[in-house]
């Protein structure tokens, strides 16, 4: 069995680029932000996002762990 362990701030690292790509895609397809501000701040968190992307799944691929549970 496949065991995932992250410390608190890997998985605190990992939430906020998820947060920032998800809020970024938001911020791009809301309409109440007027476009100029609204596409300058979307496409910020969307390129923050997706920067993080790759060191963070490095933290997560590796500290993957093979163990075997035993009962």
């Amino acid at each position: 069995m496949n065991k995932l362990l992250l410390s608190p701030p890997l998985l605190g690292f990992v939430v906020g680029t998820r947060a920032a790509l998800g809020v970024g895609i938001g911020l791009l397809l809301a309409g109440r932000i007027p476009e100029e501000r609204r596409r300058a701040i979307g496409l910020t968190l969307v390129a923050i996002g997706a920067a993080t992307t790759i060191p963070a799944a490095i933290g997560v691929f590796g500290s993957r762990t093979n163990r075997a549970i035993s009962a």
